[in-house]
């Protein structure tokens, strides 16, 4: 079993729960669930929340919940004291509807470098088949640098 790539090791869901607060993401229900070696793995509702008028989940939820995994990914794998992370890019191929239940994203890095991160985000609904696939990219700028820009 390979070593996890997060900068706590003993990271928990309950502390990726708790960066939500007041949020998108909280807002959206979305919710931290499982944390392996190399992988993130979060569940958002298919409800009036993240549905658009034919009922059907939102192109745009399933972005959000993509980008909340990725990003929050790239920002459990750097010391966050001296790092913020921030996405660049990010986009997503909608294969199939959902019109109820939930939806499960698994994030998985594609390259972990010292200034650019791109995350693998599958979503996936309740029988497993696959919804969206996304890809992010994700900028890892120093705190004191972003601070001398603002």
């Amino acid at each position: 079993m390979s070593e996890p790539i997060w900068y706590n090791k003993n990271l928990t869901t309950g502390e990726l729960n708790a960066l939500s607060k007041n949020t998108c993401g909280e807002h959206l229900g979305i919710e931290f669930t499982e944390i392996g070696n190399d992988f993130l793995m979060a569940k958002m509702p298919v409800d009036n929340r993240t549905q658009q008028p034919y009922g059907l989940l939102h192109g745009g939820a399933s972005v959000v919940l993509a980008e909340t995994l990725g990003s929050v990914g790239s920002a459990m794998v750097v010391d966050t004291e001296k790092y913020m992370c921030v996405g660049l890019e990010v986009n997503a191929n909608h294969l199939s509807s959902v019109k109820g239940g939930s939806v499960t994203g698994i994030c998985s890095p594609i390259r972990l470098g010292r200034t650019i991160h791109v995350w693998e985000i599958k979503i996936h609904k309740e029988d497993g088949k696959l919804i969206c696939i996304s890809r992010l990219t994700v900028a890892v700028i120093r705190r004191e640098l972003q601070q001398a820009a603002v």
